[in-house]
């Protein structure tokens, strides 16, 4: 590591001093650009096999650019909400493991839809999120993936929404987490305004946990929340672009997170599409996310480090869904099911794309599958740390070999667990545990034990549930499922009506052929 370390900061040295034909290729600079609850079909970009409704409505013009320009992967998923993928991002370990199993703000305190469950007694998950120190038997003690790159050499910025440690933790404040720099992050998962004119919620009385830290500059000016993060992240760029020192730039908008607000830049345009004030106001802010990954795209360009700039988007749960939307609930992420919140496919479903210079073949596609935890071994080894020595098991995977258009030999099992409450109902919605193995999908209702078995390549709507028909494959999975439940000794829930904890999967299926 230390070795590393010194090849990086002395790479000017090296720049100065050596022939063009003696350089060592400079570490990439990585840009990681995250969405806030944008829906697997918000945006122009189709990434199921064919084109949708949903991808002629919006017009994400800079993520049709990036997936031509790099890979679009076709299933990358992520968890149902959204502090349990932040965490796995930043640890590379999965929920079930980290136990950071829903969303964090209050120090010491399960949410509030947790306390009165009608069914179930939740677990003390780990409500004070990730912590870069131990002693804090509520958090995850974990070395952040910020933390190695930063050790190595990298030039730090987070860029937007944490939401990775409660109020009064360590991990609340990104800088030290590892991050060089940090703009508006802090404990909260939303903004309480998106207008520069209301100050992003500062100064409002009772709403301080919601508003936004730092850009004091914007205040009372007219700019929306997005392109204000935007152009400070570029500004902080600038050092380490001068100096040829690479860069890792976390961009992580708080769009499109409730409150759903206009941008005014984009919101009449959708008006004229004909759509309701609610939903152009959503699709305005998905235009505004993507005008900000072009302002970062036209960057690197600009300053001529296109060719060693990787770029990754992702988003971090499903689209909203459930409520604050017009139309029906649980389509908008259509043809997928349900939305953000839920163990179906269009809660964790994703839209991805990365762009590799001269590593990633031009708008190719894989249908790969990736979950949030891959992303901390894959940027390691984009840049080139091969040998780091975390305090967490990491359970990622690195896709880095699919970038370069490997195949990935066998069929890896993907695991989610949500032994938690979110608050609104639908397909999906409650506690859960899933596992995905090949085509086939498991979920698992801890309130009342009930299972859905899915062939997503067959039915990628979740519209029959073949769990009666299949029994073998029903005793595979929930046996995959279990085993890896009790392998990193996953928290479940108490029944409130029996005082006993609620059982695995292939305990329910052993029950009742008894």
């Amino acid at each position: 590591m230390e070795k590393l370390r010194l090849l990086l900061v002395g790479f000017v040295l090296i720049f100065m001093s050596c022939q063009p034909e003696e350089l060592e290729e400079p570490p990439p600079n990585i840009v990681l650009f995250l969405v806030d609850d944008m829906g697997w079909q918000d945006t122009s970009v189709p990434f199921w096999d064919e084109r949708t409704a949903f991808n002629d409505l919006y017009h994400t013009p800079n993520m049709e650019r990036l997936a031509k320009e790099g890979m679009k992967f076709t299933q990358a998923y992520a968890t149902p909400v959204c502090s349990p993928t932040r965490v796995s991002l930043m640890t590379g370990m999965n929920a079930a493991r980290h136990r950071v199993t829903n969303w964090t703000l209050r120090k010491d305190a399960i949410q509030p839809m947790e306390k009165n469950h009608q069914y179930l007694i939740f677990p003390e998950w780990n409500v004070n999120g990730m912590s870069p120190i131990g002693g804090d038997a509520k958090a995850v003690h974990a070395m952040a993936l910020p933390q190695a790159l930063h050790d190595v050499g990298y030039f730090t910025v987070h860029a937007g929404k944490a939401h990775l440690g409660a109020i009064g933790t360590p991990g609340e404040n990104p800088l030290n987490l590892g991050f060089d720099i940090n703009i508006a992050g802090h404990a909260a998962g939303a903004p309480e305004s998106y207008f520069g004119t209301e100050n992003f919620g500062n100064g409002k009385e009772g709403k301080e946990v919601w508003a936004v830290p730092g850009l004091e500059k914007y205040h009372g000016k007219d700019i929306f929340l997005t392109e204000a993060i935007t152009k400070e992240a570029l500004i902080a760029l600038d050092s380490a672009v001068t100096g040829q020192q690479p860069f890792f730039l976390y961009m992580s908008h708080y769009a499109i997170h409730t409150p759903i607000m206009h941008d005014k830049r984009y919101y009449q345009k959708y008006l004229e599409k004909g759509m309701d004030s609610v939903e152009a106001k959503y699709a305005s802010m998905i235009a505004g996310m993507d005008k900000s990954l072009g302002d970062i795209m036209n960057y690197v360009e600009q300053k001529n480090i296109e060719d060693n700039t990787i770029i990754l988007f992702m988003s971090d749960n499903g689209g909203l869904s459930a409520h604050a939307r017009t139309g029906e609930p649980h389509t908008h992420n259509a043809p997928l099911s349900s939305g953000k919140g839920s163990m179906r496919e269009g809660g964790i479903r994703e839209p991805m794309l990365v762009k590799w210079p001269e590593v990633v073949e031009k708008a190719s596609l894989t249908n790969h599958q990736v979950i949030i935890e891959d992303f901390y071994p894959t940027i390691l080894e984009m840049a080139g740390i091969d040998s780091l020595e975390t305090i967490q098991k990491v359970d990622g995977e690195s896709f880095v070999p699919i970038l370069k258009g490997g195949n990935y030999d066998g069929v890896r099992p993907l695991f989610w667990h949500y032994p938690n409450e979110w608050g609104p109902t639908g397909p999906g919605i409650g506690a859960a545990s899933t596992v995905r193995k090949g085509d086939w999908k498991l979920i698992y209702y801890h309130a009342d034990r009930s299972m859905e078995l899915f062939n997503i390549k067959e039915d990628i709507g979740e519209t029959k549930n073949l769990a009666d028909e299949n029994a073998d494959t029903l005793k595979e999975l929930a046996t995959t499922l279990s085993d890896y439940l009790k392998g990193v000794n996953a928290q479940m829930p108490i029944d409130k009506a029996t005082g006993e904890v609620v059982a695995y999967p292939i305990e329910i299926l052993t029950d009742e052929k008894e």
